[in-house]
């Protein structure tokens, strides 16, 4: 199935390569507000129409913040690894039967989301999941989720992990997901807690909202425009990032809960 954020056009990629290099060098530091959209665009040398999606491509990604009428302000650097609580989200949504149903399941090149999160060089490849995740036959969360690089892994989570995201992915010639009967328990972020029993993991997280898209709204019925709430994630091990993740929660899903379910 299509989704939002998979394949990005070049200039896309590169615009927003050059916006995440400037607040990397101080150009726009945490804090800081963008300047408004048509000086902004007329400094990089692009359309309007394409800074802004590019814009919202940030947002979602939690590197920016854009407010109606306030403009785009840099968001400041998460915490230090180490300062949260690494929960798979299954874990988060209530007191109802959960099901998780695998949509996509792909070895990507670098995107700019995972690109950028995960520091994948050009020669790099991310596992990818994308999961719905079910609460009482409900779609509660839609999961997606990267891992780095194969040989990253090897020397960070161990070679069982490795194994498990290489055989979650189709033969070269199938196509689509697996079968709905070969899907693997749980998203990716529960694979990582159970190869690495929680020790080692820290996480980067941010909290945001946006809308379920086309696509998504498309795979559980819902109309595009339903607002949903977005956390993005990345998860470290060895000083390296290895996965990184968006979570949506439509609206209407069970509230997540902070403590987790037995």
């Amino acid at each position: 199935m299509p989704r939002q954020g998979a394949r990005r056009h070049s200039s896309r990629v590169e615009l927003y390569q050059r916006i995440v290099a400037a607040i990397d060098d101080g150009t726009f530091p945490p804090g800081a507000r963008l300047p408004p959209e048509p000086q902004l665009a007329g400094q990089l040398g692009v359309s309007r129409s394409g800074l802004r999606e590019v814009l919202i491509l940030l947002q979602e990604d939690g590197v920016i913040t854009r407010r109606q009428g306030a403009g785009s302000t840099v968001n400041q650097p998460p915490p230090a690894p180490g300062l949260e609580r690494l929960l798979p989200v299954e874990s988060l949504l209530g007191p109802g039967a959960v099901r998780c149903r695998r949509l996509a399941t792909e070895l990507e090149e670098p995107t700019d989301f995972s690109g950028y999160h995960l520091r994948l060089a050009a020669t790099e490849r991310a596992c990818f999941w994308e999961t719905v995740v079910e609460v009482d036959g409900t779609a509660a969360c839609f999961a997606h989720e990267w891992a780095a690089d194969d040989k990253v892994l090897r020397t960070t989570t161990g070679a069982d992990l490795a194994d498990t995201l290489r055989a979650s992915l189709p033969e070269p010639d199938a196509a689509g997901p697996p079968a709905s009967g070969d899907d693997p328990e749980g998203t990716m972020l529960a694979a990582f807690l159970a190869a690495e029993q929680g020790h080692g993991l820290t996480a980067r997280s941010t909290l945001g909202a946006t809308m379920l898209g086309t696509e998504r709204g498309h795979a559980i019925a819902r109309p595009p425009e339903t607002p949903a709430l977005l956390l993005t994630q990345t998860v470290w091990a060895g000083g390296r990032p290895v996965l990184a993740a968006k979570y949506l929660f439509p609206a209407g899903a069970p509230l997540l809960s902070l403590a987790s379910r037995r």
